[in-house]
Formats: C-alpha cells, sequence, structure tokens
C-alpha cells in the first residue's frame, strides 16, 4: 500500500492517506505520536477511519497535546503565535504564562543558568501577597525581566495577573520609590550601601503617589466601578481634559476595563492621535510595562495596530522595544506577522529592538514575515542582522516557510541576500523537497475531499491550513 505520511498538529500524531480509495466509518484503532524526530511512535489512544486500503487517523484531543513540529507539512498548520488568547479562561491563561515561564527557565542559558555566569547579587525579595520573603541570587547582568521569572520560579503559589507584578525599590536616601523597568538591566538599579542584604518588593504593579501623606478612604472611593467606566470612556474619546481632572484626584491607571480586558493605555495605543492621552496617562502614574488581559503591553497593541504616532510616541516616553507579551513575543514579532505600513518594523528595529525572538515553536521573526510574504519587513529584518539560517523546531529555515507557502518574493529576497538553498531541515530536506512534497500533500487532500458525501460532519478533522483548502476545494466540485 502506497502511504504519504503528513504529520498534524506540530508534530503530535500521523496521518496515512493514499492517492485514491473509497473511505467509510471504521473502527477504534491505537494512535501514534512521535515528539521528537528521533523518539519511535508511542502509541496513544485515538479515534480513527477505516477503509480497505488505507488508515485515516485522528487524535481525541488535539488541543491538548504538545505543539512540538517535527517535520516540515507541521509547518502549514497554525504556528504558536497565531492562537487567539480571548477564547482562554483567565485560569488557563495563569497556567500557560507559568508553564512558559519554567519553559524558559529550563533552556541552556535561560534564568536558571544566569545565576552561575559572572558576578552575582544577593536580594532579599518579599512578596507581600504571598506573606513570604526570599533571598535569591541574581545576574547583575541580566534583565529586570529575567529576575521576574527567575522569582516565579520559586514559588510554590500561583499569583493572579502575575505578569503584572513586578520589582519595587522602596524610597531611600531622598530618591522616591519605584518599579523597575523589566529591559533594563539589575546592574543600572544601585542598591542602597550599607549592611545587610538589600531589600525589594514583589507586588502588582499600582501608581506611585508622590505625596506623603494619602487620604486612603477618598482613594477608594474614587477608584468605583462607575468612574473606572468613565475613565475608559474618557479615554476612548480621547477626552484629556476629564483624564488629567481623574488623575489629579489621584486615580490609578493601572487598571483592567471590565468587558475588554484593556487597560487606559492599551486602549489608547490602538487610537488614532492619541498622543495627548498617552503622554497624560503616562503622566498620571501609568506604567509603559502594564498588560492588558491578553498579556500585551501598549507598545504590542500600537505595533499589532500599525499606529505609528502612538507607537512613537511611547518609545519617546521610554518604553522599551524589547517588552514581552504573555508568550514572550516582542512588539517587533508581532509586526512580522500583521504586516502592512513597515514603517513600525523600522522604527522598532532603529531603537535598538533585539531581533532573534522566538515562539515556543522556533518560529523567528524571519519565519513569519516569509509565511504572510511582507517583502519589505524581510528586508528591514536582514538590513538590522537577522539569521537566515536561523531553524525553528522542525529545523526550517526561512527558505523552508517560503517554499512552504509559495512565498517566491520573499525567496528571491533571501536567495539574493545569499541564503543557504542547501541547508536541510530535521527530516533531511531542502527547501526544493518541502516545496515538491508539499504538492503531493495537497494533491492527496484534494483527492481525499472530492470524494467525501458527508463533508459538514467530517471537515473538523483536518488540520487547520488543509481544511480551508480541502472545503474550497469540495464545495468547487459540489458547485457551491
Amino acid at each position: 500500500m502506497n502511504l504519504i505520511h503528513i504529520g498534524i498538529w506540530a508534530g503530535t500524531g500521523v496521518w496515512e492517506v493514499p492517492c485514491e480509495s473509497e473511505w467509510r466509518m471504521g473502527t477504534y484503532l491505537g494512535v501514534y505520536s512521535k515528539r521528537d524526530p528521533t523518539e519511535e511512535y508511542s502509541r496513544k489512544d485515538r479515534l480513527s477511519w477505516e477503509c480497505p486500503s488505507w488508515t485515516f487517523a485522528i487524535n481525541q484531543d488535539l488541543a491538548t497535546m504538545p505543539r512540538s513540529p517535527t517535520s516540515s507539512e507541521d509547518e502549514m498548520a497554525q504556528s504558536f503565535s497565531d492562537y487567539s488568547m480571548g477564547s482562554e479562561s483567565d485560569s488557563s491563561k495563569e497556567e500557560t504564562i507559568y508553564d512558559t515561564i519554567r519553559a524558559t527557565a529550563e533552556k541552556p542559558g535561560g534564568v536558571r543558568m544566569e545565576e552561575s555566569q559572572g558576578d552575582t547579587l544577593v536580594i532579599r525579595v518579599v512578596i507581600q501577597d504571598l506573606q513570604q520573603t526570599k533571598c535569591i541570587r541574581f545576574n547583575p547582568d541580566a534583565t529586570v525581566w529575567v529576575a521576574k521569572q527567575r522569582i516565579l520560579c520559586t514559588l510554590n503559589q500561583g499569583l493572579k495577573d502575575v505578569l503584572n507584578y513586578g520589582l519595587f525599590q522602596p524610597a531611600s536616601n531622598g530618591r522616591d520609590g519605584k518599579f523597575l523597568d523589566e529591559e533594563r538591566l539589575l546592574r543600572e538599579y544601585p542598591q542602597p550601601a550599607g549592611p545587610g542584604v538589600p531589600s525589594l518588593e514583589f507586588c502588582y504593579k499600582k501608581r506611585v503617589y508622590k505625596q506623603s501623606s494619602l487620604d486612603e478612604k477618598q482613594l477608594a472611593k474614587l477608584h468605583t466601578k462607575t468612574n473606572l467606566k468613565k475613565f475608559m470612556d474618557h479615554t476612548h474619546h480621547r477626552s484629556v481634559e476629564k483624564l488629567v481632572k481623574l488623575l489629579d484626584r489621584g486615580l490609578d491607571p493601572n487598571f483592567h476595563d471590565l468587558e475588554t480586558g484593556e487597560t487606559p493605555l492599551t486602549l489608547a495605543a490602538q487610537l488614532d492621535d492619541s498622543m495627548e492621552v498617552i503622554k497624560a496617562l503616562r503622566n498620571g502614574g501609568a506604567h509603559l510595562d502594564f498588560r492588558a488581559k491578553d498579556g500585551m503591553t501598549a507598545l504590542h497593541k500600537a505595533a499589532r495596530t500599525r499606529n505609528q504616532a502612538a507607537l512613537k510616541t511611547l518609545l519617546e516616553l521610554g518604553a522599551s522595544p524589547d517588552y514581552k507579551d504573555s508568550y514572550g513575543l516582542t512588539p517587533l514579532y508581532h509586526t512580522a506577522i500583521v504586516g502592512g505600513d513597515p514603517y513600525c518594523c523600522e522604527l522598532l528595529l532603529h531603537e535598538h529592538a533585539t531581533v532573534c525572538c522566538k515562539d515556543e515553536n522556533g518560529w523567528h521573526e524571519i519565519h513569519q514575515a516569509c509565511r504572510y510574504g511582507h517583502v519589505q519587513h524581510l528586508e528591514h529584518l536582514l538590513f538590522y542582522g537577522a539569521d537566515m539560517g536561523a531553524q525553528n523546531a522542525s529545523g526550517n529555515t526561512a527558505l523552508h516557510i517560503c517554499a512552504l507557502y509559495n512565498q517566491d518574493s520573499c525567496a528571491r529576497v533571501l536567495l539574493f541576500r545569499g541564503g543557504n538553498k542547501e541547508l536541510k531541515n530535521y527530516n533531511s530536506q531542502t527547501p526544493f523537497q518541502v516545496q515538491e512534497n508539499g504538492q503531493e500533500v495537497l494533491e492527496s487532500f484534494l483527492n481525499l475531499a472530492a470524494k467525501m458525501t458527508s463533508w459538514p460532519q467530517l471537515w473538523p478533522r483536518f488540520p487547520g491550513a488543509y481544511r480551508r483548502i480541502a472545503l474550497h476545494y469540495h464545495c468547487l466540485q459540489q458547485g457551491a
């Protein structure tokens, strides 16, 4: 029996599809999953359909299985960064965030490796929400973001909205207390001299008031649901004077809208002509690295909506181009996905944004730019040092991605810049071989779609990218 091997859902299973066959509902069989290219197939439970000449199998619960692509065909499924976060519950989001942090810590050169490199700095970390105090050793040349991950890896209890926790340096020696910016180095924040271990607080980010005496009761009355709703409305309508009045009374702009999950600053970053609103919010105590419920900062929002003016304003106010979202992705990474006018991409690179950020499937910015055919973004990334030979978890380079998604223009740019067209992925395939294999797979799916008689019941069993192709072809065959 001549079978074509097709990886599904980021390498967690196999499909065996012949070129010609009739099919029918079959029996309950075993599943084979392959999570690592060097591992043998292991048995799992799955549902399958069986016909006289071939077997077509699907995992029962694809969504809960780890996503780690092991073959070039897997790239036709959606990459990690495409998944919508809006449908997740708050608890599942928190679990995802903690999993991402732990996964980062396990990587070579990750958080746990920092403590063995160079000098070390011992800091007493006070976590009031958990009533805990820890003495932790940090690398002073690591960023505050890395230090925060290091702290979270030591916790045995969960914190709600953990990404909006930060390291707070209390007031001392005439200096005001402040939250440490996540993308600055620990070394850039000198600790107070004196005996004993220096201390920092790990707490939820809120407005840092300069007044020595505050009326807590008045502040509590100010932060009602009605006032917070009004504040979001004023932000939406760009009513700067009304915003300033509420801020002057002491309202803290670091909060989430109950309906949308946006913060005032992330909302303003998506609006046209919102520069004055952004400045007013920043002057009123809004933190530039405070994240909305979906895990994105205002800089991410501006990049995704291609809001050039807001992006420039945020950067001028001191926002780092390397802020991470809940998946560890930067605003630059998002510009490679959304495309459009490349000005936002160029601006972030000009402000020294770090190139070669990658998601959990190993996709770099350059992979995403090639996937969606964003030629100008690709040119900017290459000019600022993007690695053309960078491989994702399947071993695919940007040229492999061009072959998989038929992006000729991006492929020409890469080849003109000296891209290695002989470099093989982890299936020992060159970009040319990936292109040929992809055509065979596509033909098999089209043949299968043409023969289906009960398509509405069966189409969800296809992986995302092939599903759309097969559905379109089936409709054409049926005269739809």
